[in-house]
Formats: C-alpha cells, sequence, structure tokens
C-alpha cells in the first residue's frame, strides 16, 4: 500500500486499529505493507492521514536513530489505493490510528 514491492515474503498484512486492542480482522482495518513498514506503522513512526490517504513519516525516527533516510521519501506520497473500492482502509481506523501517531 506504501512502497509498492510485490515481493510476497517481504509483505505483511498489518492491522490498523490493533487485534489486540479490539481491532476487528476485517479488510478496511488492513494494510498490506512491507515487513519494515509494518514495523514503523505498528510502533507509529509511520501512519496514513485519514483525511487524505497521504503517508506521513516521523521526525522522530531522525531524532531517536539519527537515521530514517530510507523512510522519509515516502513521507507526503498518497497512498496507492486498491483498484476495488470496498478495499480501501476505513477512517474511523485511520483516525484512531492517527491519534498515536509519533510525530
Amino acid at each position: 500500500a506504501i512502497s509498492g514491492e510485490k515481493t510476497l515474503p517481504v509483505l505483511d498484512a498489518a492491522h490498523i486499529k490493533p487485534y489486540a486492542e479490539a481491532g476487528p480482522s476485517v479488510i478496511g482495518n488492513g494494510l498490506l505493507l512491507r515487513s519494515d513498514l509494518h514495523t514503523l506503522f505498528d510502533k507509529h513512526y509511520l501512519t496514513v492521514n485519514a483525511d487524505n490517504l497521504v503517508i506521513e513519516v516521523s521526525p522522530r525516527i531522525r531524532e531517536e536513530f539519527s537515521n530514517g533516510k530510507e523512510y522519509y521519501r515516502f513521507h507526503g506520497q498518497e497512498l496507492n489505493r486498491p483498484k476495488d473500492k470496498l478495499a480501501l482502509p476505513a477512517q474511523q481506523f485511520l483516525q484512531y490510528h492517527n491519534e498515536r501517531f509519533r510525530g
């Protein structure tokens, strides 16, 4: 959904609202992410803006790890949208994630 990667072994299905926090296993609560992006997403260093589906990468990656240039190229890009509009991430789950973003 973010990187355009198509190599299946490195792709993960990520819950937007975590399953451990009552996030349902429904298509609107999921994103297909490269495994490193999934980790950053789960740790709230990366999110997708609920209003415009634009990717936001936290400056805290640079501040906390003195690195992250690989990830900042995604900042400000629109999410790669699925062809099926029913497969879009649901705004309510993105809002939940946005509230926890370490921006």
